[in-house]
């Protein structure tokens, strides 16, 4: 078994989660670079009468996946579940998970943005799960069969494939528009001095209802949303592993206007406060 990802953003208590679930990464084929981030699989085999609750800040992206799951929410229908492959839209709230007994799930991870490359109105898959019907056909026998008899990477080439047969028959133009958004994004992502939309759009060069257009048509959420989804996915990646953090800092850093604002978005979203998250980050 390889060690689970160094980035663990968006995961809350990655420690806690990575006690109970595999969870494996690799990289996109030259084909979907700029349209997926990632490829990843979880795997799970957790002793009877025993279940693990887990909740993700997810990152804006889209993710196509096939597996053996239940479905998101707190109190999901009990299994055994059905081969299924979904298109799950950007969660704007906290996903939550309830795991239980065996069960596994591959899925590709799109870029901010990178999915419009398939999907012409990305905004309609918001806050949604729904088959690819219409998108891509994925052969969910095959990948379990290329994942179950080998590794993420072999489920991932059958996984991948179906993606990259599309893309030969979508607008260039649309392809293009996709990746020109997540290369916005992800000068978003990294630039900690970009705070406003007004910034994202001088970044990219065009104008504010440009760049609105662009995000809402191929990344699904405003890039107001993006920007402090990111901010928001950092501020808990900072103490993942319960380390001690000046939070005042920490705001300035993630480009708020003071801690009161990094405390209320975080609190609002994963309903607790960053310090009191942090604890719980801490080794008992």
């Amino acid at each position: 078994m390889q060690p689970p990802p160094a980035d663990t953003r968006g995961i809350v208590s990655p420690a806690e989660m990575f006690r109970h679930v595999d969870l494996q990464r690799c990289a996109p084929p030259p084909e979907l670079e700029g349209l997926v981030d990632w490829f990843w699989s979880v795997r799970w085999n957790l002793r009877m009468g025993f279940s693990h609750r887990q909740d993700v800040v997810s990152q804006p992206g889209v993710n196509v996946s096939v597996g053996v799951a239940p479905a998101a929410g707190p109190d999901p229908a009990p299994g055994p579940f059905p081969l299924l492959c979904t298109v799950t839209g950007v969660s704007t709230a906290v996903s939550t998970r309830m795991l239980s007994g065996r069960g596994w799930n591959l899925a590709a991870k799109s870029t901010t943005g990178g999915f419009g490359a398939w999907c012409d109105d990305v905004g309609a898959l918001t806050d949604q799960v729904v088959p690819p019907t219409g998108l891509f056909a994925v052969d969910e026998c095959a990948v379990e069969a290329a994942f179950g008899a080998g590794s993420l990477e072999a489920g991932a080439a059958v996984l991948g494939s179906a993606l990259v047969r599309v893309l030969d028959s979508r607008p260039e133009a649309r392809i293009r528009l996709a990746r020109e958004t997540a290369a916005v994004a992800r000068s978003a992502e990294g630039d900690h001095t970009i705070r406003r939309v007004e910034q994202l759009a001088a970044t990219a060069g065009v104008t504010i209802r440009t760049l609105q257009r662009m995000f809402a048509t191929c990344a699904g959420v405003s890039p107001t949303w993006v920007i402090r989804r990111f901010r928001l996915i950092d501020a808990a990646e900072l103490v993942a592993g319960g380390q001690d953090v000046e939070w005042s800092a920490v705001s300035t850093e993630l480009g708020y206007a003071d801690q009161a604002h990094l405390t209320r978005d975080f609190t609002s979203t994963l309903g607790i406060s960053p310090a009191a998250y942090a604890r719980a980050q801490r080794p008992t």
